[in-house]
């Protein structure tokens, strides 16, 4: 008995789709598509962009969130509740997406990278201690850091003395210093800015869904 034919859909005739039916053609497409990505790429453009991939991502976003209580859909509370101390924007997962690509706009984002590493370095367990505190010293508090963070000299120091016998805690005064100025300088601006408010604006209209 002859198996029924089964119809594919063409891939190149499905609306908003820009691939090709051909392999070859597809490769191509996807390098063209990253080239244009790449140098069309501005900071004045990074509120809507990040606008439409929130769009886009919005029904999965919570979904990989540390927190017991989140939920599958983001809600204008939480984004609200942002609002109200840096310390409850980055106690959600989605908080810390958001103001960590706010903070790439403005050329800053080491700062939360490194307070996210302090965070994760201190659940690690000791035998992993040293190998974890030489590498954030190397990437963000070392003189010639490529991702050196604004601290003073005798921060750093003492920070290079401390991790020669590393504790969880060793990281503590630098990432203290740090949280301090994402907090008065970097949180204002970012509760002003067109990302945030836009955000919120959507979901408190219910047009995110």
């Amino acid at each position: 008995m002859r198996a029924a034919a089964i119809s594919t859909p063409r891939l190149d005739k499905m609306p908003g789709m820009f691939f090709s039916a051909h392999p070859k053609d597809l490769k191509e497409t996807d390098h063209s598509l990253l080239d244009d990505k790449t140098h069309k790429r501005r900071p004045r453009t990074f509120g809507m962009d990040m606008k439409a991939h929130l769009r886009f991502m919005m029904p999965h976003l919570e979904s990989g969130m540390k927190s017991s209580k989140s939920k599958a859909i983001l809600s204008a509370d939480e984004v609200m509740q942002w609002s109200q101390s840096l310390e409850k924007l980055l106690a959600n997962q989605t908080g810390q997406d958001v103001f960590g690509n706010f903070l790439k706009s403005e050329f800053s984002e080491e700062n939360i990278e490194f307070w996210l590493a302090c965070e994760d370095y201190k659940k690690t367990e000791s035998n992993l201690l040293h190998s974890k505190a030489e590498n954030i010293y190397k990437v963000f508090v070392h003189s010639e850091a490529a991702k050196q963070i604004n601290i003073d000299f005798r921060t750093r120091e003492s920070t290079a003395k401390k991790i020669k016998s590393p504790t969880p805690t060793c990281f503590d005064e630098a990432q203290k210093l740090i949280y301090t100025l994402m907090e008065k300088d970097s949180y204002p601006r970012f509760l002003k800015s067109d990302i945030y408010l836009n955000l919120l604006n959507d979901l408190q209209a219910g047009s995110l869904k």
